[in-house]
C-alpha cells in the first residue's frame, strides 16, 4: 500500500486534504525507519484513523439551519393539506379519499411540532407564517388540481430533504427534554420517507404510477428537473443503460432513483407558494 501515493490521489478531488492532513504527513516522516515499517504494517487502520480524523465534521451543518429548512417545507405542506380538507370540494369525496388526505395532514402536523420542538430544544427559534398563499389555493378550485399540488409539494418534500441529508452528517445526537435522545440524520431520513409515501399514495389518487415513471401528467414541471434532472439515467458515473450487463430503458433507469434538489432550486419552488 503506498500511503503517500493515496493521499495525493485524494487531493485530485478535495484540494483541502493536504492542509488537514500536513500535520499528521510531517509526524510520519519524522519516524525512523523501523517506526515506519511498524506503522505500515497497520497501514488500514492507520489510514481510517488519518481521514477520519481529517474529515471529521466536515460535511457537518448548522442544525438550527437546516432544521428550520425543514419546518418551513412542513409548515408549507401542513397548511395546504388543512386548506384543502376546510375546502367545499373535500366534503364531496369517497371517504377514502377523504381519509387518505386527513392521515397524511397529521403526518404534517406531527412532523411540525417535533422539529419545532427539536430546534427549540438546541436553543434555536423556529421559523413561523410559513403558509400556503391563499390566493393562490383559491385557484385549485376542484379535487383533482389540489391533487397536483399536493403531488408536487409531497415530491419537492422528498428531493429536498435528500438534498440536505450530507449536511447532516457530523451532526451529534440531540437530548430534548420531553422528547429524548434523536440523531439528526435518522430523524431527517425518517421523515423523508414518510414524504415518500406520501407522494406514491397521491399518486396513486391521481391514477399515475406511485414513482416517478417520466410519463406522468406532471413529469415535466420544474419539480422534477434541476441540476440533477429525474430524468437522469447515470448514476454514480454508471450509465444504467449500458453498463450493467443488461439493458435498461431509459425509463426504467429514470424510475430506480430519486434525485436531490439543492436549496436554493427549493426555494425557487416553494417561494412562491409561500405567503398570507
Amino acid at each position: 500500500m503506498n500511503f503517500f501515493k493515496i493521499i495525493d490521489q485524494l487531493a485530485e478531488v478535495d484540494p483541502d486534504v493536504l492542509g488537514r492532513l500536513d500535520s499528521r504527513r510531517a509526524v510520519f516522516s519524522s519516524l525512523t525507519k523501523v517506526s515506519k515499517r511498524a506503522a505500515m504494517a497497520s497501514a488500514p487502520a492507520l489510514l481510517a484513523s488519518f481521514f477520519s480524523k481529517a474529515y471529521a465534521g466536515t460535511n457537518a451543518g448548522d442544525p438550527i439551519e437546516i432544521f428550520n429548512y425543514a419546518l418551513t417545507l412542513e409548515q408549507l405542506e401542513a397548511d395546504f393539506y388543512a386548506k384543502m380538507t376546510n375546502s367545499p370540494v373535500f366534503g364531496l369525496q369517497t371517504p377514502a379519499a377523504q381519509a387518505a388526505i386527513n392521515q397524511i395532514k397529521k403526518h404534517e402536523d406531527a412532523h411540525v411540532k417535533l422539529l419545532t420542538a427539536v430546534i427549540k430544544g438546541i436553543n434555536g427559534v423556529p421559523t413561523t407564517g410559513n403558509t400556503f398563499k391563499t390566493t393562490t389555493f383559491a385557484t385549485l378550485t376542484t379535487f383533482a388540481e389540489q391533487l397536483k399540488v399536493a403531488q408536487l409539494l409531497e415530491d419537492t418534500g422528498v428531493r429536498a430533504y435528500k438534498g440536505r441529508a450530507g449536511d447532516l452528517l457530523g451532526i451529534p445526537d440531540v437530548t430534548i427534554t420531553g422528547i429524548g435522545t434523536i440523531n439528526p440524520l435518522q430523524s431527517a431520513l425518517q421523515i423523508h420517507s414518510v414524504e415518500a409515501r406520501h407522494a406514491a399514495h397521491i399518486r396513486y389518487m391521481r391514477s399515475q404510477t406511485p414513482w416517478i415513471s417520466g410519463t406522468g401528467d406532471l413529469d415535466g414541471d420544474n419539480t422534477y428537473k434541476g441540476s440533477i434532472p429525474e430524468s437522469t439515467i447515470i448514476q454514480s458515473k454508471v450509465d444504467l443503460t449500458k453498463q450493467l450487463g443488461s439493458s435498461y430503458a431509459p425509463a426504467d433507469a429514470q424510475a430506480s432513483f430519486d434525485e436531490i434538489l439543492t436549496k436554493a432550486e427549493v426555494l425557487a419552488l416553494a417561494g412562491p407558494l409561500i405567503g398570507a
